[in-house]
């Protein structure tokens, strides 16, 4: 029996910076963190503002997920989930 993949649930925080990125992403991180910790979800940010790439992968690392982070060229993606 196959695992169903996490649901994605995308976030476009373009055009905001920090503090505002990062309080976004904890919202949504603790809104939803047993169903992201379970493997059942999985957060994606597009944001173009750099401090967001260290503020929000560090408050994931402290609660306990993961956040990968690309470069695009409209700015980055982070993709919160439970693995790496």
């Amino acid at each position: 029996m196959m695992a169903t993949p996490p649901r994605t649930v995308e976030f476009d925080i373009r055009g905001q910076i920090c503090p505002a990125t990062l309080l976004v992403a904890l919202r949504e991180i603790n809104k939803h963190f047993t169903e992201i910790n379970l493997g059942k979800m999985q957060l994606l940010f597009r944001t173009d503002n750099r401090d967001s790439i260290n503020t929000i992968p560090e408050s994931a690392l402290n609660m306990g997920l993961h956040c990968s982070v690309v470069k695009n060229e409209t700015g980055y993606t982070l993709l919160i989930s439970n693995q790496e």
